[in-house]
């Protein structure tokens, strides 16, 4: 009892001042009209400020989701995108035999049949994608070994497996799966002594072999090239489609090009498109016809 009132005797004055600054406020507040908007006012601001701040905190906590979220969009969007690439490649091809088929009936009629036999023919593809995507985040990434890995987050319970093209977010080549765990995947960085694919200048057609030597973590080398390709800098470089990668992925520019000693084929240094030194995301791309390739190639007609 005696702290108490020892208490209350050392802290009375600041009670008191606190309490008089409580009732003046509130006779001020109530005095005008003006005097309680302006205070209103001030209220809100404060308030505002203070769910402002909060907002700020949680949309923080939340970018991660959100950006996994957007990624499988985009994902999900290169997929479809891909799918209807193959529709209007084979819609194209049929435009001239069906246009002379239809010619022997009514303008109309020829029309209906054009469109119907599109329809038809092509339709099927849209239910049998032969690539699916999915994505993933770095765990890890190295970029100054002569062999340079990647480790994501997905594995084979996430119906990941070995040979799956890895792209990054923008859609420019990573490299390829090489191994799986139960929850995570190894993948076989661009920037390995020991990988290779094809490339090709997408305004001419001219391909070549891309490789990397080891020089810089931001270029590659296209090599093989056709005398009469004629690289020029800012000519941008993708793949020409093969086991792993689908056609058209895009690889860099070419930086510059030099000729060898026979005078013959070119090598053309390429500035990646994909900047590997900063990759927190990726796409990995399955191409389902990849068995069915493989087994074709292992056919007896090729290797009798």
């Amino acid at each position: 009892m005696y702290k108490l009132i020892e208490f209350i005797r050392s802290t009375y004055v600041v009670v008191l001042f606190v309490l008089l600054e409580a009732i003046t406020i509130g006779h001020y507040a109530r005095s005008t009209h003006h005097t309680r908007a302006r205070l209103l006012a001030k209220a809100t601001q404060v308030v505002g400020a203070g769910h402002q701040a909060l907002a700020g905190v949680r949309s923080y906590f939340r970018l991660e989701r959100e950006n996994r979220e957007l990624l499988e969009y985009a994902a999900s969007l290169q997929e479809r995108l891909a799918c209807y690439e193959v529709l209007h490649d084979d819609a194209s091809a049929q435009t001239v035999p069906l246009v002379r088929a239809a010619a022997d009936s009514t303008a109309a009629d020829g029309a209906d049949s054009l469109r119907t036999h599109r329809v038809d023919s092509v339709g099927p593809t849209l239910g049998d994608k032969q690539y699916r995507t999915l994505t993933a985040a770095v765990i890890s990434n190295t970029i100054n070994k002569s062999e340079n890995f990647l480790v994501l987050n997905r594995g084979i319970r996430d119906d990941v497996h070995r040979e799956m093209a890895v792209l990054s977010t923008n859609g420019a080549i990573v490299g390829y799966v090489v191994d799986c765990t139960e929850r995570y995947a190894i993948v076989l960085s661009i920037l390995s002594s020991s990988f290779r694919t094809s490339g090709k200048l997408s305004d001419s057609g001219y391909f070549g072999q891309i490789y990397w030597d080891g020089a810089d973590p931001h270029t590659v080398l296209l090599g093989d090239l056709s005398k009469y390709a004629d690289p020029q800098p800012g000519q941008e470089v993708v793949t020409t489609g093969s086991l792993f990668f689908p056609d058209g992925i895009a690889i860099g520019r070419v930086l510059d090009a030099r000729l060898d000693e026979t005078g013959t084929t070119y090598t053309a240094r390429v500035e990646l498109a994909a900047r590997l030194s900063g990759l927190s995301h990726v796409v990995l791309v399955e191409n389902r016809d990849i068995d069915e390739i493989r087994q074709l190639l292992k056919s007896d007609k090729i290797h009798p």
